[in-house]
């Protein structure tokens, strides 16, 4: 059976943006795009009304794009995930987007094919999220708690011989073939390479670590603090 789209709203104030993003999703197979926003308040009230990814631009004419971010998680809505488009880079709003779970923080300008490869990569994520959900077993005190709160939601477990949640092949692909053998690379680089969130790049990496296939290695800078490296590790001897 076909999976639903994906419902898109798309939230900048910037008339032309919101529509050449608009195009953008509608090119893009297993998106729909179910309405736009040029405010942050019009944002909120609109994604009550059901919507699964929200494209938020965090410079906004009313609020900012963090309160936009606060009140979305507030409203305790199933599956709803935000998609950074901005041209915010300090640190502070960068930092406090990725501290609400954000899927992605792509900077402004980026082509529209960036944001395409971003769609596809989501769209794999959020099918992989969904396939391991179902595949997840629950204990009795599982059940017993969710009758007790009366909806059904499903704890995580990473099923033996998957991928851990939430993670999908199409994105560790990339995340793997944005590295060498011989250069190594931060977590920030990948990100950027790779159209991710540094939080989400991380746990990539910190996978390919796990199963062998990068090696890591510290590099200590002026003040003494180490940055975490990777790079593609060397085959093993004949």
């Amino acid at each position: 059976m076909t999976a639903p789209a994906i419902r898109v709203l798309v939230v900048d104030d910037d008339a032309a943006a919101r529509a050449l993003h608009g195009r953008s999703i509608d090119e893009v197979p297993g998106f729909r795009l179910v309405g736009s926003a040029a405010t942050g308040e019009a944002a909120v009230a609109r994604a009550r009304d059901g919507v699964d990814l929200v494209l938020l631009d965090m410079r906004l004419p009313d609020i900012s794009g963090v309160e936009v971010l606060h009140r979305l998680r507030t409203l305790g809505a199933q599956g709803l995930d935000v998609l950074v488009i901005s041209s915010s880079q300090d640190q502070v709003t960068v930092r406090q987007a990725l501290a609400a779970h954000v899927v992605g923080y792509l900077v402004k300008p980026f082509t529209q094919d960036v944001l395409r490869r971003r769609l596809d990569t989501y769209r794999e994520e959020r099918r992989a999220r969904a396939e391991a959900d179902r595949d997840r077993a629950l204990s009795q005190s599982d059940i017993d708690r969710l009758l007790g709160a009366g909806s059904v939601r499903v704890p995580e477990r990473t099923s033996p011989g998957s991928l851990p949640k939430g993670l999908a092949e199409v994105t560790l692909d990339r995340v793997r073939e944005s590295l060498d053998p011989v250069s190594f690379a931060s977590a920030a680089e990948v990100a950027t390479a790779c159209g991710l969130s540094r939080a989400t790049a991380q746990r990539y990496l910190e996978h390919l670590v796990a199963t062998g296939v990068l090696d890591l290695a510290h590099r200590y800078g002026a003040r003494g603090r180490p940055r975490i490296l990777y790079r593609l590790a060397p085959p093993p001897p004949d």
